[in-house]
């Protein structure tokens, strides 16, 4: 049941690992929706433009008679556990609820560098993804300015891996990462079926979301998934539409099952996400326009931001809202992994 039927109005990508995050949540929650497939256009005249331009892009009234555009998945996915009743992608224990938020981060923040790297570093994907960004914004292009388009488009994002911090150095980094995640999940999904138990959270929804570039789209990072595991690449198509689902609310890990199931997970966050969230937050405060530090023993280096500086203090925000009870059961939980060091 939900508190309004209209349709929600939302511009986006099949390229956009946020885009995909957004419309499964969307299918899963049995939320009534319109998509736009324009790829960073406005999808019809007089409709706004965000003030940063990120997909997936919602369209909400304004309260004027006109429309505001709303963009960032994390904040959008909260805003609509509070206008669409049931199926709730947040777990109701405050507990899980925190390391869904940390999960979902990681998600959003570090696996998309993986995303980025994979997609244009190796010759066999940036090939690949040059002519997919193309037909997937004008899918009826002329084929000789398609390909002008995507070796353009190629050389750009080429060009720009280094603001993820992806460069010849950082590339075993990123790729052991990915590879271990994969690993992870495997593990993880035999549990319940899901990352935080037998219903999926906004976390799965996040890691699904780069996946579905990851492990179908990208070349070597797709050959990657199916060499380590099945399991998760059949778990993508399963996400995609869980509308028919039946979730309930015992669905969701006891404290044990969670301490059982999520440790090695939380291990490589701590591992990889951690270290970086604090050197760029680190960064950030002291105004440096860039940053070096270590991750996972090997160098790293990329352009600081504010906006994950911000996910850090939105992230010990969240750690200080918690009961003195529910802090210590989340600080026994990361105890060991590496995620305790962004909290103290």
């Amino acid at each position: 049941m939900t508190k309004t039927q209209a349709p929600l109005e939302l511009m986006g990508a099949p390229g956009s690992p946020y885009t995909r995050k957004m419309v499964a949540l969307l299918r899963y929650r049995r939320i009534p929706y319109a998509v736009h497939w324009t790829s960073g256009r406005p999808p019809k005249p007089g409709y706004p433009v965000p003030k940063v331009p990120l997909l997936p892009t919602f369209y909400y009234p304004d309260g004027q008679g006109g429309l505001e555009a709303v963009t960032d998945s994390t904040p959008l996915t909260r805003r609509l556990e509070g206008e669409y009743e049931g199926r709730s992608a947040i777990p109701t224990d405050p507990v899980l609820s925190f390391l869904n938020d940390l999960i979902e981060d990681y998600a959003d923040e570090w696996l998309t560098k993986a995303m980025f790297h994979f997609r244009w570093y190796h010759k066999a994907d940036h090939d690949n993804a040059g002519p997919m960004l193309v037909y997937w914004a004008q899918n009826r292009s002329d084929p000789v300015a398609a390909k002008q388009f995507s070796d353009a488009i190629s050389k750009r994002q080429f060009d720009r891996l280094y603001v993820v911090g992806s460069n010849p150095v950082t590339a075993k980094t990123i790729e052991s990462s990915y590879e271990r995640l994969i690993d992870i999940l495997d593990a993880l999904l035999q549990h319940k079926g899901y990352v935080l138990g037998g219903r999926p959270s906004s976390a799965d929804f996040a890691l699904y979301g780069q996946l579905t570039q990851l492990a179908i789209i990208e070349p070597t990072s797709a050959a990657i998934t199916i060499a380590r595991s099945y399991r998760v690449r059949a778990w993508l198509d399963l996400m995609d539409d869980l509308s028919g689902l039946d979730p309930q609310e015992g669905d969701w890990f006891t404290a044990d099952e969670a301490r059982a199931a999520l440790s090695p997970l939380l291990a490589e966050i701590g591992r990889v996400y951690a270290p970086f969230l604090l050197a760029n937050a680190k960064a950030v405060m002291a105004g440096e326009k860039s940053f070096d530090t270590e991750i996972d023993g090997l160098a790293w280096t990329q352009p600081s931001f504010p906006y994950q500086a911000k996910c850090l203090k939105w992230l010990r925000d969240g750690h200080g809202a918690l009961s003195d009870n529910e802090r210590g059961s989340v600080d026994g939980l990361l105890q060991g992994t590496g995620c305790e060091s962004l909290f103290q």
